[in-house]
Parts: C-alpha cells; structure tokens; sequence
C-alpha cells in the first residue's frame, strides 16, 4: 500500500473509530432520555439519573462535530489530490485554489463559532455558513458523488446527514425551551432519518472503497 492509498483510509478510520461510536453512545443517551421522561409522566419519578439527559446533549454535540470533521476530511482527499495537485491550480487558477482553502478555513471557524454560539440568530447564520460551506466544497471537481444513482450514493447521504447533524446543533436551544414540543418532535423523527443514513453510509462507504479501486489482488502464483 502506497501513501496514496493509505491516505484514502483515513475518512473511513475516523468514521470507524470516532463518528460510529459516538452514534451508539448518543443513541443510547437518548433511548435513557425517553424512557426517563415516561416513567416521569407515568409514576412520577425515575430510576434513570437526570445524568443522561445532559450526556445525550454533550456527546450530540461531539457526534455533530465529529460528521463535520469526517465530512470536510472525506471531501479533502479528492479536491487535493484530483483537483488542486492534478490541475496544479496554484499555477493554472490561483484565484480558486485561494478560494477552496478559504473556504476550508470558513467552514471549519463556523463550526466552531456555532458550538458557541447562544443566540439564535447566530446559531442559524453559523450552521448556514457551515452548511453551505460543506456543499460549496462537495461540488468541487474531483468529489465521486454518483449523480445518477444519487438514491445509494455514500456522498449524498452523507451530505444529507452532516446538514442534519448541523441543524441538530442549530436547534439544541429550542428544544429544550419549546413547551409545545414541537422541536422536540421535529429532533427526533430527523435523528430516526439520520440514524438510517449513517446506517446507508457503512454500506456504500465500503461499497466505494472497492470500486475506487483501494486494494489491488496479488498476482496468481503457479506452482
């Protein structure tokens, strides 16, 4: 295995042993989360500490930021390596290889200013601008998104489930303020959705590994 093809492994790794980890933690935080609140509403009380309810919340937010990262760091690879070097677009068009860095920059600073950010006003204008610099970028030439099959492509799902999970981020307030529930109602069945992606991810995303063409077979030995 040569640079080039360790260097497409690490999307998947960070997948592995990040993002999907996460998903079980978080999924379980919120199946506690649930049972907690109905055992409230049925008796009164619960044996399940208020603990997880703020668990569910933090490590949310760590799975949000962890599909963001993994998202930017599966777009990286192609945009540099077939677009950037291969059109050498430092010599042939500064201007847009300025632009892809910045962009880079832009994304991943809103990020960061969107975990931080109180107010809702911000949280929407940070989680647009991170939004739309992850479809900026997944855009560029050299990005293997299978158009034609976009209904099992492992890039639009995952494109799907990153705006998801900063949206998620967008409304954390909300619904924790909301007495109707309505936001409530809306995280749950778009999480439901999510939880089906990410599952369509583990599957296309090793689908692609093979059809990229990461592993070569050995030449047959005759004996």
């Amino acid at each position: 295995m040569n640079l080039e093809q360790f260097s497409l492994l690490i999307h998947p790794i960070l997948a592995v042993v990040g993002v999907f980890p996460l998903l079980g933690i978080v999924s379980y935080f919120a199946w506690q989360t649930r049972q907690r609140r109905l055992q409230i509403k049925k008796r009164g009380d619960s044996y399940i500490p208020s603990l997880v309810t703020r668990n569910h919340v933090n490590f949310g937010k760590y799975l949000a930021t962890g599909v963001v990262c993994v998202t930017l760091a599966g777009l990286a690879h192609p945009i540099i390596t077939k677009n950037i070097i291969k059109n050498s677009l430092w010599q042939t068009d500064l201007l847009k290889f300025i632009f892809l860095i910045l962009v880079f920059v832009f994304t991943i600073a809103s990020q960061i200013f969107l975990l931080q950010a109180k107010g809702r006003i911000w949280r929407g204008v940070f989680a647009f601008l991170t939004g739309m610099g992850v479809i900026i970028l997944g855009s560029q030439e050299g990005v293997f998104r299978r158009t034609n099959q976009w209904y099992i492509s492992h890039y639009y799902y995952g494109m799907a489930v990153c705006l998801l999970m900063i949206f998620s981020l967008a409304i954390v307030e909300e619904i924790y303020q909301d007495k109707s529930r309505r936001w409530r109602h809306l995280h749950v069945i778009l999480n439901c959705i999510a939880l089906l992606l990410f599952l369509g991810q583990a599957i296309t995303g090793s689908r692609d590994l093979f059809e990229i063409g990461l592993w070569t077979p050995p030449p047959a030995t005759i004996f």
